[in-house]
């Protein structure tokens, strides 16, 4: 029989989960739910992807402000700390933000401009070039800030002007907000440094070391172990954590692909097909009208099955449409079929290939996920992908 679908990506709905749940079970439980009374089952390379938060939830991996504090404190020992171009958010900066308050340090804080890493505006680009102002090399202070018309904006989405907010959570005077975007600038400030940068920050560490810093940490040298009790990563400390409650984060889940290898192994013992499973954060991917983008995270996935790893190798489609227009649809189907089948000889840089995304499957993957399951109230944090790695020669 023909094939009619291709990819489909359904939400699947699971009980709310909390601290101490099994998650395998979970999200087992669910799967075998959706399937029973939505009338569909699991084939041989579907793709259950399963968000990160759930995972956090139930591992209990949280961490107060306070956590935060004790484990700067420890790491650091001046009494002034720059705290390098963190993305302008409240889930993902702002207790942060408090938790270096309550060590008691006066902050100096970087801002990048015009915009942050993953896009947010901070500042109007255009007024910069009106003023001839050089986002490379000029530092600017609250004063350019707040002085210089038209210069400071608050956010497209919250609206909210995050230097001032930033300005509002420590004491006052124990905070100081620059602008800049060479990192060196803060060995002004201090010789002790903190970067919350997400995915510069391997880079930026380089720069500040070779320029005789003191000390350099990243938000993934905190909470990397249990402080006092708290809940931690190895792998990326405080990054990819948001906002639990007024001073609590959630932190990155841990033992994720041990989690993803053992869901994949009790479905296939239940199903009799092999699927892949990963679990997802932020998805990669921009969006247009503002230039931000989603990804927060420091990894779409930190966990995934080796079927997932690598990237796409595809025919171009309409590239062999087009240039064989002159055959009969017979022909050209017949033709189509045959390059598919035969792709795997040729080179991923012919013309046939050339265009198709290379990208990461868990890249692409976790960006359809994340899209399919939201962050609001959909309730489906654990995401079906079926059809995925199919193509048009294949049939039931």
């Amino acid at each position: 029989m023909a094939r009619r679908v291709g990819t489909i990506a359904r939400g699947i709905r699971a009980p709310l989960a909390k601290a101490g749940d099994d998650v395998i079970s979970l999200v087992i439980d669910s799967i075998k739910r959706a399937c029973k009374d939505e009338g569909f089952s699991l084939r041989s390379r579907d793709v259950i992807g399963i968000t990160e938060s759930l995972v956090a939830r139930t591992q209990g991996n949280y961490a107060s402000i306070y956590h935060i504090a004790a484990d700067i404190s420890q790491k650091t020992s001046a009494e002034e700390i720059a705290v390098l171009f963190p993305i302008i958010s409240r889930n993902r900066f702002s207790l942060i933000l408090k938790g270096i308050a309550l060590t008691g340090k006066t902050i100096h804080l970087f801002l990048n401009y015009p915009n942050d890493e993953v896009g947010n505006p901070v500042m109007d680009r255009d007024v910069l070039y009106d003023q001839d102002i050089n986002p490379y090399i000029d530092l600017l202070d609250e004063k350019d800030y707040r002085t210089i018309p038209g210069l400071a904006i608050v956010h497209p989405f919250t609206g909210v002007d995050y230097v001032e907010l930033y300005k509002s959570l420590a004491p006052k005077g124990k905070v100081n907000i620059y602008f800049s975007n060479d990192p060196k600038v803060a060995l002004n400030y201090s010789s002790e440094i903190l970067l919350a940068n997400i995915h510069e920050r391997s880079w930026t560490k380089k720069i500040l070391s070779k320029a005789g810093a003191k000390r350099v940490l990243g938000l993934d040298d905190l909470l990397t172990e249990p402080v006092n009790g708290s809940g931690y990563n190895p792998e990326y400390g405080l990054l990819g954590s948001n906002m639990a409650s007024e001073d609590k984060v959630k932190l990155f889940p841990r033992n994720c692909q041990e989690i993803c290898e053992k869901i994949q192994s009790r479905l296939k013992n239940i199903f009799g097909v092999e699927v892949e499973v990963m679990i997802y954060g932020d998805g990669a991917f921009k969006d247009p009208k503002t230039g931000i983008w989603e990804l927060a995270d420091p990894v779409v996935s930190p966990g995934f099955t080796k079927g997932l790893t690598g990237t796409p190798k595809e025919i171009k489609l309409k590239y062999v449409i087009d240039k064989e227009l002159e055959g009969s649809r017979s022909a050209l189907e017949e033709s189509v079929k045959e390059r598919i089948l035969k792709k795997k000889e040729l080179d991923i840089d012919t013309n046939e290939t050339l265009g198709t995304t290379p990208r990461m499957y868990t890249d692409l993957l976790g960006s359809l996920c994340d899209l399919t399951s939201g962050s609001g109230d959909k309730g489906t944090p654990i995401v079906l992908v079926q059809g995925y790695f199919d193509d048009y020669t294949a049939e039931w």
